[in-house]
């Protein structure tokens, strides 16, 4: 996917003439009688799922000669740094995907930077936003108007080294929290972890782990519940497992923590879709099971999108729209599930028989009814993730110091949310 894994950012020479030779004037521009109209697009859709979204650009292509959609593949950070600006001034691409972080749509938003979509509704050449996951369409809908679709849903599942579980004598995957916490114990062994959890740069596992064991970050009135009793109870057995039983290195990146897995010195790891073409190409004994129980004896995990949306000054609306309709289309949803492992989008492709013969497949897709949004549409969601929870997970992982670390935590999310309490 969508990989939220942030990569190495590229030399500033050369991001300067990678952005330069994909910046389209906003309108990507051809002239009217010269040919097909130019799309350009900006992704950050580096990973093993790449292919996957270049065919869909290649699949549009052949299906429409009248339009040349240009995607220009770049590290999400070389994105955020340059896209506001250049959507600003009319300088940008046609369509981008602004970031991994859905709730980046947002800034956009405010600044009038991305166009209201209209062009929604039944058939092919529409939208079908009535089809996606209703939380997609939330997450995207400000004042009652969509203004971006999503590129890509993905769920988190567990990734197992069967070979290790074998070793340990263990005969199948967890399929409750006690049993997650347990086997990450005892397969925390001869210089192996048990489960390793990546705190930073990467697609947030933290939050399952609080939400299996019957905590959350933030309320619904956006007023942080972290500090609360529940909130503190579902960080102590993690941070006990972490920091006394060392099931895992502490401040580990997503990449550091992939590393890990593939090198065969993790038992298990909290992971999207994305991941399984790398685990297999290393040599893991790979197996994938859906995210255990929670302390409720319901399961959650955590559901995963980037918003594709079009620039408020594209020359090219219509065309615009065009691409995004043939991007979320059942066609293109179908074949992009299939080579990569994700679950489809749209909710109308659930019961697809070729689908669900797919081992990987069927386990991310089987858990989109359990899934949540990772702060959805929090009031400055990304800083509240940067700023306070990162920063609150790596600093009790070391120090054990839960009620004072959770208070200062709160406050300073209560701040960026603009809670009154």
């Amino acid at each position: 996917m969508k990989n939220k894994r942030v990569l190495a950012a590229l030399a500033a020479s050369a991001a300067a003439g990678l952005l330069l030779s994909a910046c389209g004037g906003g309108g990507g521009g051809s002239d009217a009688g010269s040919g097909p109209v130019s799309l350009t697009v900006w992704t950050g859709f580096t990973g093993g799922d790449r292919p996957g979204y270049e065919q869909i650009v290649t699949d549009f292509n052949a299906a429409h000669p009248d339009i040349k959609v240009t995607m220009t593949v770049q590290p999400w950070d070389t994105i955020q740094q340059k896209l506001p600006s250049a959507w600003l001034t009319g300088q940008g691409p046609d369509i981008a995907a602004p970031s991994s972080d859905p709730n980046a749509i947002a800034q956009y938003v405010k600044t009038n930077s991305v166009l209201a979509l209209t062009a929604t509704g039944a058939g092919d050449d529409k939208i079908n936003s009535d089809q996606f996951a209703p939380a997609l369409v939330k997450e995207f809908t400000y004042n009652d108007k969509l203004y971006a679709v999503p590129a890509n849903y993905a769920t988190l599942s567990l990734y197992y080294n069967k070979k290790m579980f074998a070793a340990a004598g263990i005969s199948k995957p967890p399929a409750t929290v006690a049993e997650l916490q347990e086997d990450a114990a005892k397969l925390t062994t001869g210089g192996n972890y048990g489960l390793v959890l990546a705190d930073n740069n990467t697609i947030q596992m933290w939050p399952v782990l609080q939400w299996l064991s019957g905590g959350d970050i933030v309320g619904a009135d956006n007023c942080s519940v972290i500090g609360t009793p529940e909130g503190q109870a579902s960080l102590q057995p993690w941070v006990d497992l972490v920091k006394n039983k060392k099931i895992s290195p502490i401040g580990l990146t997503g990449a550091e923590a992939d590393s890990i897995f593939s090198a065969g010195k993790a038992a298990m790891e909290i992971n999207g879709p994305w991941a399984a073409p790398g685990y297999k190409s290393a040599g893991v004994d790979l197996g994938i099971a859906a995210i255990p129980t929670g302390t409720n004896g319901q399961s959650v995990t955590l559901g995963s999108t980037a918003p594709l949306a079009v620039s408020a000054k594209t020359k090219h609306a219509g065309q615009a729209q065009q691409f995004l309709a043939y991007w979320t289309s059942k066609t293109a949803q179908l074949k992009f599930s299939q080579s990569t492992g994700f679950p489809p989008l749209r909710t109308d492709l659930a019961d697809d028989a070729q689908l669900k013969s797919d081992p990987t497949v069927s386990v991310f897709a089987g858990q989109v009814p359990n899934a949540r949004l990772y702060l959805p549409q929090v009031p400055n969601a990304t800083k509240v993730d940067s700023d306070a929870y990162v920063p609150l997970i790596q600093k009790i992982t070391r120090d054990g110091d839960i009620a004072g670390g959770t208070a200062a935590a709160a406050s300073q999310i209560n701040q960026l949310t603009g809670c009154a309490k």
